[in-house]
C-alpha cells in the first residue's frame, strides 16, 4: 500500500501545525508557500539592526495553545512588567495587571471564575468543549453582553476582534484575552515571532519522515496539484473565498461554495513600524512599563470604522515588545510596532493619524523618531492574501461567525473529499495557536482512516 500523501497550502502556524499532525501519522507531506519565507503572519525581519515582527507580535494564545504546548518547542517567552495600559486624554489611564488581585472588584467578579478554571476556558475557546458547566455558563453570559457595557479597559481588549462593541457576542474575544492576561500573560517570543515559525518548521522535519517545503510557489487551483495524482489529503490555510475558487473545478456542493463566498471579512489594519531613540515618553506612567498600549475610544471609533468612516484618532494598538525582550533593540534604538483600525479596503495613508495619536499621549515622541516604515491596507493583503481587504483577524467576528465559522457543522470540511479548510476563518479563529490546523488535520485522519 503506497504511503499516503498530504499537501498543505500556506505555511502559517495553522498550516505548519497540520503538517506536523499528518507527518506524525505517516503521511508524506508537502507544504506550499507563495512567499519566499515561511510563517504567514508569524514572521520577523531585521531593519537597522532592529527585530521587527511582520504581524503577530503578542502571544497569549501561543503560550495557551494545547497543541503548541504538547510539542515542547525550544522557544522562550518573555513577559512585560504590565501586559496592557490604556492612557486616557487627561494623562491618567487604566492598567491591566497580570495579578488579578490588583484589579477592581468589578473586574474580579468577571474574571476570577474564569482564571480559577483556566483549563475549562482553554478547552472552551480552543476545542469548543464544555468541561466545566459553571465556567461555560459564566463565560457565555458575559460573552453575550455587548462590550460597550463594560469599562474602556475591557472595551479595548474586546476591540482586538475588529468588531462593533455594542452588539451581542462582542465581549467573547475580550473575555478570552483577559483571562489569558491573568494566567499565561501577554508574552512576546524572545528573538521575534519568527522564532516560533522556525521551531515549528524544525518540529515538522522531525515528524514521521519529515515535511517538505516549497516556497515562492502560488497554488491557486486543485488543478495546480495535477502533477501529484496521489493526493489523499489537501489542507487549505486560506480564506473561505480562496477555498471556493480553489475548488471551483471540483464537485464542491453548491450550498457550501455559496457559504464560502458569502463569508464576511472585517475591518482592516494599517500598520507602521518605528525606529525610536529611547522610550516613548508616555504621560501615563504605567504605559512606560506595558508591552501593549491601547489608544482611543474603542466603542465610538469601532462604530465609525464599521460605517466605513475613518476617525481622526482611530483605535490604535502600540507594541513595546523590546521592554520584555531587549534583544530586539540595538543600542538606544528601539522598535515600536503599531497599527490602527481602519475601514476594510481603506486606500488612504494613516501614518500621520497613528503618530499624532501617540504624540497626544506622549508629548515629545515625534522628536525621538529615527525612521518610520508604513504598510498600507493593500500592502498587507499583497503580502498575505489571507488578509482580505486588510482583515488580519480572518473574518468578521459577528455573533453568527463566532458560532458558524465559516459553517456551523464540520467547519473544516469543504464538501470535497480529502480537502479541508484550516485557517483563522475556522474555529477557534484568529491568533497564533495552530489549533485550526490541528483540528483540520485530525478531521482528515478521522475520515481517511
Amino acid at each position: 500500500m503506497p504511503t499516503p500523501r498530504a499537501f498543505i497550502i500556506g505555511s502559517g502556524p495553522n498550516g505548519l501545525s497540520a503538517a506536523i499532525v499528518l507527518a506524525r501519522a505517516g503521511f508524506r507531506t508537502t507544504v506550499f508557500e507563495q512567499s519566499d519565507t515561511l510563517g504567514g503572519g508569524c514572521r520577523s525581519i531585521t531593519r537597522q539592526g532592529l527585530t521587527i515582527d511582520t504581524c503577530a507580535a503578542i502571544h497569549p494564545t501561543a503560550l495557551a495553545s494545547p497543541f503548541f504546548q504538547s510539542l515542547d518547542l525550544p522557544i522562550s517567552y518573555a513577559q512585560p512588567d504590565i501586559p496592557l495600559a490604556h492612557p486616557l486624554s487627561d494623562g491618567d489611564g487604566l492598567t491591566l495587571h497580570r495579578d488579578i488581585t490588583h484589579m477592581p472588584r468589578s473586574w474580579q467578579r468577571i474574571f476570577r471564575p474564569l482564571t480559577s478554571h483556566i483549563d475549562a476556558v482553554t478547552s472552551l475557546t480552543f476545542n469548543r468543549r464544555n468541561t466545566h458547566l459553571p465556567t461555560t455558563i459564566h463565560f457565555a453570559r458575559h460573552a453575550a453582553t455587548p462590550a460597550s457595557r463594560y469599562n474602556p479597559l475591557f472595551q479595548g481588549i474586546a476591540a482586538h476582534a475588529f468588531t462593533r462593541l455594542d452588539t451581542p457576542g462582542s465581549s467573547a474575544v475580550g473575555l478570552a484575552l483577559g483571562t489569558y492576561a491573568h494566567t499565561v500573560g501577554w508574552p512576546v517570543i524572545v528573538g521575534g515571532s519568527g522564532a516560533l515559525t522556525a521551531a515549528l518548521v524544525e518540529a515538522s522535519t522531525r515528524a514521521g519522515s519529515g515535511v517538505q517545503f516549497t516556497t515562492s510557489t502560488r497554488i491557486t487551483s486543485l488543478r495546480d496539484l495535477d502533477a501529484h495524482p496521489q493526493r489523499d489529503v489537501v489542507i487549505l490555510n486560506t480564506t473561505p473565498r480562496f477555498a471556493a475558487d480553489f475548488l471551483a473545478t471540483s464537485q464542491q456542493p453548491r450550498r457550501i461554495a455559496k457559504r464560502y463566498r458569502r463569508f464576511r471579512h472585517g475591518p482592516a489594519a494599517y500598520r507602521i513600524d518605528i525606529a525610536l531613540r529611547g522610550d516613548i515618553p508616555w504621560l501615563y506612567d504605567d504605559a512606560r512599563r506595558a508591552g501593549t498600549i491601547h489608544l482611543g475610544d474603542p466603542v465610538a471609533t469601532e462604530n465609525d470604522i464599521a460605517a466605513r468612516k475613518l476617525p481622526d484618532l482611530p483605535f490604535t494598538l502600540v507594541g513595546q515588545q523590546y521592554l520584555a525582550d531587549p534583544t530586539r533593540s540595538t543600542g538606544n534604538l528601539n522598535p515600536i510596532w503599531a497599527y490602527a483600525h481602519v475601514p476594510a479596503g481603506y486606500r488612504g495613508d494613516v501614518t500621520s493619524h497613528i503618530l499624532t495619536h501617540i504624540e497626544h499621549h506622549a508629548p515629545g515622541f515625534h522628536d525621538q523618531i529615527e525612521q518610520v516604515w508604513s504598510r498600507s491596507v493593500q500592502q498587507l493583503e499583497d503580502d498575505n492574501p489571507n488578509y482580505s481587504g486588510g482583515d488580519i483577524a480572518g473574518g468578521a467576528n459577528t455573533l453568527r461567525q463566532l458560532v458558524a465559522r465559516p459553517r456551523l457543522r464540520t467547519p473544516y470540511d469543504t464538501g470535497v473529499p480529502g480537502v479541508y479548510l484550516a485557517s483563522a476563518s475556522t474555529p477557534p479563529g484568529g491568533g497564533v495557536h495552530g489549533m485550526a490546523g490541528y483540528h483540520a488535520a485530525r478531521r482528515a485522519l478521522e475520515l481517511y482512516g
